[in-house]
């Protein structure tokens, strides 16, 4: 399948295709907060996003800012071609476990270093994810982890028929 035409940015806008591959880490200058089980499990003002071409931005939170208890190990590992072996948790909170619901690179490839333990979540997994009172609208597909924000504009990959771009 093709990829779609780009959608072309507005004022304060960014569009997923001008982001870099190999992707980017950036700090985010923003309140990031997440809720799941009607209770905030995380609220940081020092998350870091990783930019990657066709893809929303992750949001990655330093795993001290997560809420006691928020955190469990979870099963198994996946691998990505930049960032190295991710490691999973299931995320609790109100008494929701979400399982496997956030992932992290525990000893990230070279270039990575700065999101080393720092936790990203599925945001269509969570009660609400927010990036500076915004919620956050989770990217379609249950492979990626990206958040979309009124800023970002695609199209995204991630949906039905996108694997090939």
């Amino acid at each position: 399948m093709a990829r779609p035409k780009r959608i072309e940015p507005g004022p304060g806008q960014e569009s997923v295709w001008d982001y870099p591959r190999p992707p980017r880490v950036e700090p985010v200058h923003a309140r990031v907060t997440i809720e799941l089980g009607g209770r905030l499990i995380a609220d940081t003002t020092r998350a870091v996003r990783v930019l990657e071409t066709s893809h929303p931005p992750a949001y990655y939170l330093p795993p001290e800012d997560f809420v006691d208890g928020a955190l469990i190990p979870g099963e198994g590992s996946s691998f990505c071609e930049f960032k190295g072996r991710a490691a999973y948790y299931d995320i609790v909170g109100g008494g929701v476990v979400a399982d496997r619901a956030g992932w992290y690179y525990p000893a990230p490839s070279r270039g990575f270093e700065s999101i080393a333990g720092f936790v990203s979540v599925y945001p269509g997994r969570m009660d609400r994810c927010t990036v500076d009172g915004e919620t956050v609208t989770p990217q379609e597909g249950g492979f990626y982890g990206g958040w979309i924000t009124a800023n970002i504009v695609g199209p995204f990959k991630g949906g039905a028929g996108t694997w090939g771009w």
